[in-house]
């Protein structure tokens, strides 16, 4: 219910509540488990809070921790998500969604620039990144993308092709566009994102922006800037964005589907690694393969930030707007909630 403040702010209030102040878990098994979440797909952050369940009380534990660490956030979702559907069409709101896009913008930004920093050790990786954004920019297709950079680094840091390890198949679960919701195609396809995205919570916004914006056209480019707005000031894991996106389009079964869907696979692969922690984060090809997944994830986000940028920043103001975030941003350690809020309120009195 307090966990604002994305994957960072989550892990280090983790980190107070569960070995500084309780002693669940010592300080070496929670980095252990800190950097086994970034060999698996999904929220990272809610991972390690399942992986520390199960550290402390074996399968109910993180079944338990899981749930407390979602639920919470996709119920404040589902309320703000009603609020949207109900009044997002007065004039009050679509100022207020005027002044928050920009800044949102802003926030994908610097977190680009943040994971950039740590994520790309040597231009090799930086020139990866580089050849995922074109390509996503150019279309293709966001699985392939990602799955394929991660296959380069292992060939190129084992010396031997890799594609007996993962083959990109990429998932067509949303193929044809459609007019109508089909609840079923709805929660498998954000199961299949549940089920293959690395890195940030950020990188959601490539798979539904491909999935939901391109493919389907169920959603609008404006309608995914106001779900991530709306994932940024509420507590608990971006993912709940699922949350929102599924009552935008489906109401309260929607909302509960995809919600299951996007969050499912995390207590899979949680319960799988578990005991395979120290073995996997020791792997050479594995270590190759996160290093090109960390590259695409950030080519990928780009590529989204470069796109709904020209969506969401239509004028001087909000150019203004936009730079002023990401200047505050940069420059201070501020919870990015308060600039989505101050950002609402600068559109509201802008128009």
């Amino acid at each position: 219910m307090t966990a604002f403040g994305g994957p960072a702010a989550h892990t280090a209030m983790m980190h107070r509540e569960c070995v500084r102040r309780r002693s669940w878990i010592d300080e070496r098994s929670f980095v252990d488990h800190m950097a086994l979440t970034n060999l698996i797909p999904g929220p990272n952050s809610t991972e390690l809070s399942m992986l520390i369940g199960r550290h402390v009380s074996g399968a109910p534990g993180l079944l338990l921790a899981g749930a407390c660490f979602i639920v919470p956030a996709s119920l404040i979702v589902l309320a703000f998500a009603w609020l949207y559907v109900e009044y997002g069409e007065t004039p009050s709101a679509e100022g207020l969604l005027y002044g928050i896009a920009p800044v949102v913008i802003a926030i994908v930004g610097q977190a680009i620039v943040s994971l950039a920093r740590t994520a790309l050790k040597g231009v090799l990786l930086w020139i990866l990144g580089a050849i995922t954004f074109a390509l996503a920019l150019a279309g293709i297709n966001e699985l392939i993308v990602l799955f394929g950079a991660g296959l380069i680094m292992v060939a190129i840091r084992t010396g031997r092709s890799a594609l007996g390890v993962f083959v990109p198949i990429g998932i067509e679960v949303a193929g044809a566009a459609a007019a109508d919701v089909q609840l079923d195609r709805l929660f498998l396809v954000f199961l299949k994102i549940g089920a293959v995205l690395f890195g940030s919570g950020y990188v959601l916004l490539a798979f539904i922006e491909a999935d939901f914006v391109d493919r389907l056209g169920w959603l609008t480019q404006q309608q995914l800037i106001d779900a991530v707005a709306i994932g940024q000031f509420t507590p608990g894991p971006l993912f709940t964005t699922a949350t929102f996106v599924g009552y935008v389009l489906a109401g309260f079964p929607g909302a509960l589907l995809s919600t299951a869907g996007i969050f499912l696979p995390s207590f899979v692969f949680s319960a799988i690694v578990f005991p395979l922690s120290d073995r996997m984060r020791r792997t050479e090809w594995t270590s190759a393969l996160m290093e090109g997944f960390h590259a695409g994830a950030i080519g990928l986000m780009a590529a989204v930030a470069w796109q709904l940028g020209r969506t969401a920043i239509v004028d001087v103001p909000a150019a203004l707007l936009s730079l002023a975030a990401l200047g505050a941003l940069l420059r201070f350690d501020i919870n990015s909630a308060w600039l989505v809020i101050a950002g609402g309120a600068a559109g509201l009195l802008l128009n």
